[in-house]
């Protein structure tokens, strides 16, 4: 009868040579996806497209593709007994990343949904940031895999730390500009919920670096 070690499989499980960068190729497959959904999205602020709907099922798409990626993530934690960074890190890593790519997409679906035509300059400024973050976010990630370049990696957080106090910024002056020139109820709520949509996908990009922050202190 064989034996729990010499099952096939059972090392490969064990051992983080094996496993481990499996989990930063996820990571990594992630970030692309979370940036090509933020491109989507700021095309489709900034007017580049002229079908919404079809510009809100790609995001969709870019979305679902994540959500699977998450889901392997997961799947792979609870099947690898050895991981290469602490086993919290890596489901709060993951899940503040999948938060980020839902905000986007429930940004994009929003635009599609309140069938919006007429795009808010401040709503462009924030997508701008969104991108920006998310950019340097997905540097980051990149980062953990051998974190032989800390100071580098940790640039990158504090680069998104201090985008998410632009975007914080951003969205006082942009709520600001709705409740004072808006006159149409309806559409201060829609675009007062796509701010905060927007403001929050960045808040989650901070989360990220974060995560990513404490990983590179803990293990330096």
């Amino acid at each position: 009868m064989a034996t729990s070690a010499s099952r096939p499989g059972f090392l490969s499980r064990l051992m983080p040579s094996s496993g481990g960068a499996l989990f930063f190729d996820l990571f990594e497959q992630h970030a692309d996806r979370t940036r090509e959904a933020a491109s989507l999205l700021a095309a489709m602020l900034r007017g580049a497209t002229t079908d919404p709907a079809r510009q809100a099922e790609r995001v969709k798409e870019v979305e679902s593709q994540g959500d699977e990626i998450t889901h392997t993530v997961i799947e792979r934690l609870h099947q690898t007994f050895i991981t290469p960074i602490d086993r919290g890190d890596i489901h709060e890593l993951i899940s503040r990343m999948d938060d980020v790519l839902d905000l986007i997409e429930s940004s994009s679906e929003r635009i599609w949904l309140y069938e919006i035509r007429k795009m808010e300059p401040d709503a462009v400024a924030l997508a701008d940031v969104l991108e920006k973050a998310v950019e340097e976010m997905g540097a980051a990630i990149r980062g953990l895999r051998d974190l032989k370049d800390r100071p580098r990696l940790l640039a990158h957080c504090t680069e998104v730390n201090r985008l998410e106090n632009e975007g914080d910024a951003l969205l006082r002056r942009a709520v600001a500009h709705l409740f004072k020139e808006g006159t149409d109820p309806i559409h201060v709520i829609k675009w007062k919920e796509i701010y905060d949509y927007l403001e929050n996908a960045i808040d989650r990009c901070e989360d990220v670096a974060n995560v990513i922050e404490g990983v590179a202190l803990e293990y330096s």
